[in-house]
């Protein structure tokens, strides 16, 4: 039995980082941010959908989603955000399942699937087992504000709008904690490997 761990994290928290150490280390990563930007690529349903709701104002001039205006919509408005929500996470979850339907039956031992939302999206039941990758909140603020080069409003603005890290830690089945340099976060999570004897 292959099994599928689920990989989380808040925004700016250092996910991305563990995703890419463990893809370098041969495992299959299925990630939900390219899921998705694919589902609502042109000509999709959910993109379809997108504009039904939305209205034409969010593409760009090649037809395309505007995502930072998108962006900037949902982000400082709830039932917009739980909108756009309801049309693309059915999507990417579809998209994501087959994905890993393809490398179980290509023979792979673990499937990692990296999920921001994981908790609050409520897709455990997608998973076997959960890796949070966790920072202290004052850390998270300032790497997002320089990383997407934002106002600190705007950074705590995307911030907030995901639970807060300290209660994904009690949801967790293991933390890396990324406070510090990366030779410790690399440490933290071949520990994990070790412990649950993930095989690529």
């Amino acid at each position: 039995m292959a099994m599928i761990v689920g990989l989380t994290g808040g925004i700016a928290s250092g996910k991305s980082t563990v995703s890419k150490m463990l893809k370098q280390k041969g495992y299959t990563i299925i990630d939900a941010d390219i899921a998705a930007r694919e589902v609502v690529n042109i000509g999709e349903d959910a993109y379809f959908q997108i504009i039904k709701d939305f209205g034409e104002d969010i593409l760009l001039e090649d037809r395309s989603l505007d995502r930072k205006k998108l962006g900037s919509i949902v982000f400082h408005n709830r039932d917009k955000r739980l909108l756009l929500n309801n049309i693309v996470h059915p999507a990417v979850r579809k998209y994501m399942l087959t994905k890993k339907d393809e490398a179980i039956n290509g023979g792979k031992q673990t499937v990692i699937m990296d999920i921001p939302l994981l908790f609050e999206s409520q897709l455990t039941y997608m998973v076997d087992r959960t890796i949070l990758v966790y920072v202290e909140p004052p850390i998270q603020l300032a790497r997002l504000m320089e990383r997407n080069q934002l106002s600190k409003e705007d950074a705590l603005a995307r911030i907030q709008s995901q639970m807060p890290l300290d209660e994904k830690v009690k949801l967790a089945d293991a933390v890396i904690n990324n406070n510090t340099e990366l030779n410790n976060t690399k440490y933290q999570l071949e520990t994990i490997i070790k412990k649950w004897k993930l095989q690529p």
